[in-house]
């Protein structure tokens, strides 16, 4: 009994098909025969796979033309089936285009790279073969294949909000010939980091106050603590960035710049930013030794590097004062949970509890619009409490203030 062709099932947009090879001749075909409706057995002219899955995205769409489930116009009949990679790999280049025509920077590229490679490896596995076939119920799928997995609301918002961003780029570059994805996604609020409070910052500081192989590290915090400043800004902040006649820093952006180094500085918000120098950080400034271009340094006084920076904060400073301020309860977020972003919620937090308007905050954390400000606003509850005591919720009661209740109740 002859030997029975392998095959693969393939999955297109409108129907399935069994991919098989003849022994013969190398050449791809497409059947459809045993399904509930048959639909013949078709050569796909070449011996090539990529190629034959490419000419089968073609077959089936104009068999669902054939059977009137979709319109014989320029949208289902003509027009290149447009492959996964290739796909993906049009929009890599269109990211990585030169910054000045509106690339991307090199660490948005890696983040799109990593989700783009991740959507590629489960297209593969289920079916998807084309960028035609990437729809609305597409997206629902590889969102329920993310949630299945464990991945956080915010990763998927994200990876899908990348995935309809390709397709409606793809279209509007006539790669593809089909419409943007309508798909509302509902955006997904992160979990806020700790915010410190004012004694767990000065416990920090007098702690690495009283060890002098910490004394880089009070700088640091000082530094962070007064200015909103990320941890990367901090690392490449130059004496160059310094004003002291003036009393402020400059967060530098240098990717516009015409002459562009390889060690060129960029920012979150890919602009500058000006930021006061508050008193206590204009005095660490100035007792700050220059030995080169920046400014702050780390324990063996070579360059800052975050990592390093978050590792010793940790081991050294925030779990030894950890006992100092214990959880009130045991979900609760406390001091032991708080790292280097912590920093500027705390700044941001000061701002806001001493009236500071949220458009000056916004300008020194570099944030385009209030709210990302309000997202690191967090009310100390000191001042939540004077707050709440100037208020009078019921007016007088039985002739009386509410106030008046309270002063005449503690006489008694």
């Amino acid at each position: 009994m002859p030997k029975q062709n392998k095959f693969e099932t393939i999955r297109c947009q409108y129907f399935e098909w069994r991919l098989v090879q003849r022994k013969e001749n190398g050449v791809w075909y497409a059947d459809a025969r045993t399904t509930s409706r048959n639909r013949g057995r078709h050569s796909l002219n070449t011996r090539d796979k990529n190629e034959a899955i490419d000419n089968l995205m073609q077959l089936d769409r104009c068999t669902a033309v054939k059977e009137g489930l979709i319109a014989p116009d320029k949208d289902s009949t003509s027009g290149r089936v447009l492959l996964i990679k290739p796909g993906r790999q049009l929009f890599d280049s269109h990211n990585s285009r030169p910054n000045v025509t509106g690339g991307t920077k090199a660490s948005t590229q890696k983040k799109y790279r990593s989700i783009l490679d991740k959507f590629e490896e489960w297209t593969l596995s289920n079916g998807v073969r084309n960028w035609n076939q990437v729809t609305k119920s597409t997206l629902g799928e590889y969102a329920k294949y993310l949630t299945d997995r464990g991945y956080a609301r915010k990763t998927i918002h994200g990876e899908l909000t990348l995935l309809k961003t390709a397709v409606k780029w793809l279209c509007s570059e006539g790669h593809l010939n089909s419409k943007p994805i309508k798909l509302p996604l509902k955006k997904a609020e992160s979990q806020r980091a700790y915010c410190y409070r004012q004694s767990e910052v000065s416990a920090m500081i007098k702690l690495c106050q009283d060890r002098t192989d910490l004394d880089w590290l009070k700088n640091v915090i000082i530094a962070l603590a007064c200015t909103g400043m990320r941890i990367d800004e901090l690392a490449n902040l130059k004496w160059s960035d310094i004003d002291f006649d003036g009393k402020k820093l400059t967060v530098a952006d240098e990717s516009g710049f015409a002459n562009q180094a390889d060690d060129a500085r960029s920012t979150k918000s890919s602009r500058s930013r000006h930021i006061p120098i508050q008193k206590e950080l204009l005095r660490v400034l100035r007792s700050v030794e220059a030995v080169d271009q920046y400014v702050l340094h780390g324990p063996r006084g070579g360059k800052l590097k975050p990592d390093t920076v978050r590792n010793i904060l940790v081991r050294e400073v925030i779990t030894p004062l950890a006992k100092h301020f214990p959880k009130k309860f045991a979900n609760q977020k406390s001091f032991e949970d708080g790292r280097l972003h912590s920093f500027r919620h705390y700044f941001c937090s000061v701002c806001a509890n001493n009236s500071v308007p949220e458009r000056v905050t916004m300008e020194w954390l570099g944030h385009a619009n209030s709210e990302m400000v309000r997202h690191y606003h967090h009310l100390a509850d000191e001042e939540s409490r004077r707050h709440m005591d100037q208020l009078n919720l019921l007016g007088e009661i039985d002739g009386c203030s509410a106030e008046d209740d309270g002063q005449n109740s503690s006489e008694r």
